[in-house]
């Protein structure tokens, strides 16, 4: 140590030393200067500083990570002055801190001067990222992207741009941002697609969140929403169908509100409406192939090709008389129709699957006649009569009166369904596909029979059937029926017949 004395005749020698120096304009302690490598030795580099005076470095400062040598002889260089005597020719230099000290410099100016630095992100610390920008530096986790991001991981070893929006060099304390820069391109991207959009143009986007309705696709700061009527000429329950979050696409504007900065988009503008040609390539009469995509009570629908349904009604489906349409079509069946109408103004297409097969009412004429026995089955009874399957597809009526010729008073005295018959085919028309049956044309005729063993004045024995003010009626026999008139029964001037008989 040295005695109050010894500081005292010290210290003014070290003044006069850097005023000397200053006065020469000679580099002090604390700066930077330029050198040129002369010398390179074990544990010193000589480095020619100028004024005819070698200042060192240790040479383990200008050695990589892998102990090379980074410097040759003759390289200029920048060097901090530690200690500067030039009275002594001592003068210490430090490449390390140079390097320190010119980055500080520099994010300070950055800083103050809101200019973007480049830095590697090294690894995750608590609260964020620790990012290498020359000097350590802290990005917290709300800084690193737009939205706030689960997995920083990702991230590391990435050298990317940040803006150092905290500074303190006295504390060595920085903090950076990289979520500021990426709003303010996110915001000029807006600027620019907003300048520059119009109706009918095409943009491209990253679909951004699906909902029931349609889905969000971010263009590039600003949102357009694609509506689900506007994704395909097809049918589709659901956007999920064609569009996932995250997926790149292209879509064209179809409305643009640029006051309320609203943007409806179109998938299925891109493509030219299936419409425009549909009298060409389905005229009436042509047999086409489609997917059922719809069953209903009243048919099915039947997708052409995309964007293009036709309306296949139940009467259509099938010659035979059906009550469901999925007792012959589900959901995904590939069948063949034919074309029969087709309404350009309402987008309607009619279809026809019966008419792509063999017209059994065409069968039935090409094989029986009027007057000849047919055999079926009873399907349906009604009051006026029961209709009987001749044939898939072929039903004929068996009319009340043509069922017996005995008195009934319902068809279901004599028919049951499902009940197999014979009748004669009294009247055919394959074009209005009508079958008129009889039943009791095949049956004896009994009034011939009777006619024939009865003559006039014959007295016969019956039972009353029904009584009218008139008369009664008397089966006399099998299928014949008589009158009694009235003026023909013997009975009180005030007698009532129906107290008579009963």
């Amino acid at each position: 140590m040295f005695s109050p004395d010894e500081t005292h005749t010290k210290m003014p020698e070290e003044e006069l030393l850097e005023l000397y120096q200053e006065s020469l304009d000679l580099p002090t302690a604390g700066s930077i200067i330029k050198g040129v490598v002369e010398r390179i030795e074990p544990e010193e580099v000589y480095i020619n500083v100028g004024f005819k005076t070698e200042g060192t470095c240790k040479t383990e400062e200008l050695k990589d990570s892998k102990g090379n040598i980074t410097v040759t002889i003759g390289q200029e260089i920048e060097v901090y002055v530690e200690k500067a005597n030039y009275k002594a020719g001592i003068i210490r230099l430090s490449r390390k801190k140079a390097l320190e000290l010119l980055v500080w410099n520099k994010l300070e100016k950055a800083f103050k001067e809101k200019e973007e630095v480049k830095g590697k992100i090294l690894k995750r610390v608590r609260g964020g990222l620790e990012v290498d920008l020359g000097v350590p530096a802290f990005m917290p986790s709300s800084q690193v992207d737009l939205k706030p991001k689960r997995n920083l991981d990702k991230y590391i070893g990435r050298e990317l741009l940040f803006r150092i929006i905290k500074f303190n060099r006295k504390k060595e304390n920085v903090v950076v941002s990289r979520k500021v820069i990426l709003e303010e391109e996110q915001e000029r991207a807006k600027k620019e697609l907003l300048d520059n959009l119009e109706e009918g143009k095409i943009v491209y986007g990253v679909v951004k969140s699906i909902t029931d309705y349609g889905a969000f696709v971010d263009l590039g700061g600003i949102d357009g929403l694609i509506h689900l009527a506007d994704m395909s000429w097809g049918r589709i329950n659901h956007p999920k169908e064609i569009l996932r979050v995250g997926q790149k696409i292209k879509a064209k504007v179809i409305k643009y509100e640029k006051d309320k900065e609203k943007i409806a988009l179109g998938l299925k503008q891109l493509k030219e409406d299936p419409w425009n040609y549909v009298y060409e390539k389905y005229p009436p009469g042509k047999k086409v192939k489609g997917k059922v995509v719809s069953v209903v009570n009243f048919g099915a629908f039947v997708e052409l090709e995309e964007g293009v349904e036709g309306l296949l009604h139940i009467t259509e489906m099938s010659w035979k008389k059906i009550k469901n349409p999925k007792e012959v079509l589900e959901v995904g069946d590939i069948v063949e129709v034919a074309v029969l109408d087709v309404n350009l103004d309402q987008k309607k297409i009619s279809l026809s699957l019966k008419q792509t097969q063999e017209n059994p009412w065409n069968t039935i004429a090409l094989k029986y006649k009027v007057g000849e026995r047919i055999r079926g089955k009873v399907r349906n009874i009604t009051d006026f009569g029961a209709f009987v399957e001749v044939g898939e597809g072929v039903e004929g009526l068996v009319h009340l009166s043509d069922i017996t010729r005995k008195p009934i008073n319902h068809p279901s005295d004599v028919l049951k369904p499902d009940m197999e018959v014979e009748a004669a085919i009294i009247a055919l028309d394959p074009q209005r596909q009508k079958l008129s049956l009889s039943m009791k044309d095949l049956e004896p005729d009994e009034w011939d029979n009777f006619v024939a063993k009865h003559e006039v004045s014959d007295i016969l024995e019956g039972v009353v059937k029904r009584i009218a003010d008139f008369g009664l009626f008397v089966l006399v026999s099998d299928g014949v029926e008589g009158l009694v008139h009235v003026s023909e029964i013997s009975k009180a001037p005030n007698q009532r017949i129906e107290r008579m008989f009963k």
